[in-house]
């Protein structure tokens, strides 16, 4: 039980902003803030890590604005793994290590690929070159 007078508190329903002019440009706001030690996010936005909130669509989509995705954990270990490998792959809406297959794979395995990943297509190289 509480000893002493009760401290105020407000709910969603107690608070309304109105908007108005403000003098304040919005290069002028900075909206960061620790997700962690190590993780700066460039907007104060946390998905919930719940099964019908985030997967890697919205993970990517939170990515590409700043904040963070956190993937449920009500998959198997494998899924989650490919979940956030899918959002890794897709940094800035630029695939910087993409998927590759070589020149010996089979149409099969690019179409296994691209089913994995979600992808519309696979680069073929050999040596690292196209």
């Amino acid at each position: 039980m509480l000893d002493g007078p009760v401290p105020e508190a407000l709910t969603f329903d107690d608070v309304l902003l109105v908007p108005a002019k403000s003098e304040v440009l919005p290069a002028q706001v900075d909206t960061r803030t620790r997700f962690s030690r190590h993780i700066l996010l460039n907007i104060p936005v946390v998905s919930a890590a719940m099964d019908t909130v985030t997967d890697s669509r919205l993970a990517i989509a939170l990515a590409q604005q700043g904040g963070i995705g956190v993937v449920h954990r009500t998959m198997s270990i494998e899924r989650q793994a490919a979940e956030i490998d899918k959002v890794k792959r897709s940094e800035s809406g630029m695939i910087v290590d993409p998927v590759t297959i070589g020149p010996k794979n089979r149409i099969l395995d690019a179409l296994e690929i691209m089913n994995r990943y979600k992808i519309s297509g696979v680069p073929v190289t050999e040596n690292g070159k196209l």
